[in-house]
């Protein structure tokens, strides 16, 4: 089931699932409407161009939490029209414009993927974009539960992609909301990302729930991955770990030299990293 229920310029709604949608904005970039008897939960946020708040609001009656399962700005941006979101305590940091979120910087992201030919209806405007202001942080930890009313989501802690990142697993539908955790680019070349061997440990965690879900729908994947990609993860880890790993030099638009680990497609979880934060990495101090 993949059915287009609702569409305007700035946004896309697919029914995945009974009570569940997959929305995708300009970007390409996805979040996940879970929908129960009594409440709905909204998992991330896209990157704050258009009202995603309105567009939800044509989706369902019901009152909406919003939980996103890592604090970068094309998962956030619905924070910029509401009052709380549900984060991890470590993302919380990459909210504010010191942490890449602001107005200039989501606008230069969405443009970036109209000029490399991705098919938008609408050029947008600055017009379009929230302004950032103070927005309360309701915290999450690995464990929580969201209950909906008959459809519960539980909060798994999955650091990696960032030291915040969450995944939410809805045994109901069988599905896991993974933002980027585990995909076929899982970045883990960034200053807010772990080390290779802390990311290990958070998919070695994370297998643990494998035989309570089917398949994992992503931040910027159109089609659900299989749950194998978190295993594909772990290999790849220890791939990285023995330094057996394909090392394919990649441009960093980040700075400095980043590696990514295995050829595309080999694995269904890739991973692209420095070598100096392969095996430790200092918290950032904040």
């Amino acid at each position: 089931m993949h059915e287009l229920i609702l569409q305007n310029k700035f946004f896309s709604a697919y029914r995945i699932a009974d009570g569940v949608t997959h929305i995708t904005g300009m970007a390409r970039e996805c979040c996940y409407l879970i929908e129960g008897t009594d409440r709905a939960l909204l998992v991330d946020g896209l990157t704050g161009v258009g009202s995603l708040r309105a567009f939800v609001r044509e989706l369902t009656d019901l009152p909406v939490l919003i939980a996103v399962t890592h604090g970068h700005m094309d998962h956030t941006g619905i924070a910029w029209e509401s009052n709380s979101i549900y984060i991890h305590p470590d993302d919380m940091p990459l909210l504010y414009p010191a942490g890449n979120t602001g107005k200039q910087s989501r606008m230069d992201y969405v443009n970036l993927f109209i000029r490399f030919g991705l098919p938008c209806r609408t050029k947008p405007m600055e017009t379009d974009f929230s302004d950032e202001h103070p927005v309360k942080t309701l915290p999450i930890l690995d464990g929580d539960v969201f209950d909906l009313g008959g459809v519960q989501l539980q909060v798994i802690s999955v650091p990696g992609h960032t030291r915040g990142t969450v995944v939410f697993l809805d045994r109901t539908h069988r599905l896991l909301f993974g933002g980027d955790a585990c995909n076929a680019n899982t970045l883990l070349n960034l200053a807010c990302s772990t080390s290779i061997t802390e990311y290990k440990a958070s998919l070695q965690h994370l297998s643990s729930f494998a035989d309570d879900f089917n398949v994992l729908w992503n931040g910027h994947d159109h089609a659900a991955i299989s749950r194998q990609s978190i295993f594909d993860g772990i290999a790849l880890c220890d791939r990285i770990l023995s330094r057996t790993d394909a090392a394919i030099e990649k441009d960093d638009p980040f700075g400095g030299r980043s590696l990514m680990a295995s050829k595309e497609g080999e694995y269904l979880c890739n991973i692209v990293y420095k070598e100096e934060t392969i095996y430790e990495k200092a918290r950032p101090t904040l």
